[in-house]
């Protein structure tokens, strides 16, 4: 394929059309990558969302969901280490789980799973800073794995890592965080990860921030949200992110929904009301709806929202275990475009 140099340098996320291998292709930062033209339908019969670990109970447990129809969760397998509070990324393909609360050596733990079937988690790798209560963000290649958290024994950290997913092994050194965070929700473009919400101990904040995914380099401002919170849950599509429900206080939890543009810095815009207030909660989402699951105290309720539109959340059934502080991934998450 014939082509000029630019004018000016490709932004991150740039679209052309290759006509040497007559694909559409996308701009990674670092170099142009194949638009896929998969989708969970095709790989599943429709948009899974898988949900693992927790607190209290049955820690280990992993289950899931069909996003697109609405009914109770299946059981998937079992985790290597079981814990709460861990991060869900995902491909396509495959999900990720890293870190967690108890046993302490969980929370360098990474280890994944095949989507499209159900089996046990197998070891990936590890991060080199365990970390509860911390973020990730993915698009098909790279998933951030840890970006802040509390390490066990006490102290907080701004630190952020990542893993290129098709491929075990150890997380790698991404940047920081604007801040010592914990307990933030996430939420992803095929370009930006979003970080909303959390705390810098012992506040509760409504800061939220962004990273490029396919670079490295600190978090920086995007705006806040509506309301101060921790430990809710979040996910959205390609062009909008949701946050749901969360603490505000360490006694006091809302039944929010807030939204924001990803391409666009800016606040967070009202999108309505769960069906229940919550907190501990995490949230599966396509590119249509993103379902909230589980929260605080052992939960086993779901309701759904449809991320284009604004409006109260509507119920979508029950887990097959109830939990609290669970972590969830699904296969047509927005960071898959």
């Amino acid at each position: 394929m014939t082509q000029q140099p630019p004018l000016q340098p490709t932004p991150v996320g740039a679209i052309r059309f290759n006509t040497d291998n007559s694909k559409l292709e996308t701009y990674d930062g670092n170099q142009w990558v194949n638009i896929t033209s998969t989708s969970p339908e095709v790989q599943t019969g429709g948009c899974r969302g898988v949900m693992a670990g927790g607190v209290a109970g049955d820690v280990n447990v992993i289950q899931y969901i069909n996003i697109s129809t609405t009914g109770n969760s299946a059981d998937f397998g079992d985790l290597v280490t079981g814990s709460g509070y861990k991060r869900g990324t995902a491909s396509r393909t495959r999900g990720i789980y890293s870190g967690g609360w108890e046993p302490a050596a969980s929370a360098t733990d990474i280890e994944y799973i095949t989507i499209s079937s159900t089996g046990n988690a197998i070891a990936f790798g590890q991060c080199t800073g365990g970390t509860q209560s911390s973020n990730g963000a993915s698009s098909e290649t790279r998933a951030i794995v840890h970006a802040g958290g509390a390490v066990p024994g006490g102290s907080n950290t701004n630190a952020i890592e990542y893993v290129t997913i098709a491929h075990t092994g150890n997380a790698i050194d991404f940047g920081d965080e604007t801040a010592v965070i914990s307990a933030s929700m996430h939420c992803s473009s095929p370009t930006r990860g979003i970080f909303g919400g959390g705390t810098i101990s012992p506040t509760t904040i409504n800061t939220i921030q962004y990273i490029t995914i396919a670079t490295l380099g600190n978090a920086a401002d995007f705006g806040d949200l509506t309301v101060i919170r921790n430990t809710g849950g979040s996910g959205g599509s390609a062009t909008r992110g949701v946050f749901m429900a969360g603490a505000t206080t360490p006694n006091a939890n809302t039944d929010v929904i807030d939204y924001i543009t990803i391409a666009a810095l800016g606040n967070a815009i009202d999108f309505g009301n769960l069906t229940e207030t919550t907190r501990g909660t995490c949230a599966v989402s396509s590119t249509l709806r993103i379902v909230r699951t589980g929260g605080y105290v052992e939960q086993s309720t779901m309701d759904y929202v449809q991320i284009a539109t604004t409006g109260n959340a509507t119920d979508f059934g029950d887990l097959v275990t109830a939990k609290r502080h669970l972590s969830g991934l699904s296969n047509g998450h927005g960071g898959l475009g």
